[in-house]
């Protein structure tokens, strides 16, 4: 598999965690140093890894069981060496966000080192 197929397989995984509320999966995509950063409607967010998996584990019953749909849209990725950048657009709990993520590959793994978003809805 390609680096960029690699990404897109731990932006799934990072979506998916979300729509399933499992903060094992958001422990696969996330490298346990990063950093969740933006602005809820309610204000500034800048949490762990843990505090995002605890937030999304805590969302039951799970959007996937409450059949919310499934939006995610990957809009670009550029990877320069063993670091990537990739912006995509995904739906949770009612909102639209635009995420940036960072990657980096650690240990031979593409994780996510860090999450900055915007609510655009």
């Amino acid at each position: 598999m390609t680096d960029r197929g690699k990404i897109e397989k731990t932006i799934q995984t990072y979506f998916d965690s979300m729509h399933e509320s499992s903060a094992e999966k958001v422990f696969t995509a996330f490298h346990k140093d990063a950093w969740i950063t933006g602005y809820m409607p309610d204000g500034y967010l800048h949490v762990t890894v843990a505090e995002f998996a605890d937030v999304v584990a805590s969302q039951q019953p799970s959007p996937k069981s409450n059949g919310d749909p499934a939006v995610l849209e990957i809009l670009s990725v550029e990877i320069a060496g063993r670091t990537a950048v990739a912006r995509i657009r995904d739906a949770y709990l009612g909102l639209m966000f635009l995420d940036i993520l960072s990657f980096i590959n650690h240990e031979g793994e593409w994780r996510i080192i860090n999450k900055l978003f915007h609510v655009e809805s």
